[in-house]
């Protein structure tokens, strides 16, 4: 159920017009850092699409994104998480 939820997710973000017309895929690996109430506060790409345009857009989405924070005894905490995201041709 959860990977069903993830591709839909997933399959929302907006790969550039131009990506797709050359072809362009890849994973993006970013590290974000998730606070209490669930935002990111801090994106970075640990690991690059090899498109900058990509990576970009990877980035723009889960800046958009609400998550469920990580708790700790019960209590919201914030922390860093891996977000993967594929872009691929289909």
């Amino acid at each position: 159920e959860s990977e069903k939820k993830y591709r839909t997710i997933f399959e929302n973000i907006l790969r550039p017009s131009i990506s797709r017309r050359m072809g362009e895929q890849g994973k993006v690996m970013l590290r974000v850092f998730v606070n209490a109430q669930g935002q990111p506060e801090q994106i970075q790409i640990q690991q690059s699409s090899g498109f900058d345009r990509l990576d970009k857009a990877a980035v723009d989405a889960v800046r958009r994104w609400k998550f469920t924070p990580g708790s700790r005894n019960g209590v919201a905490e914030a922390m860093w998480n891996i977000v993967p995201i594929n872009f691929v041709l289909e």
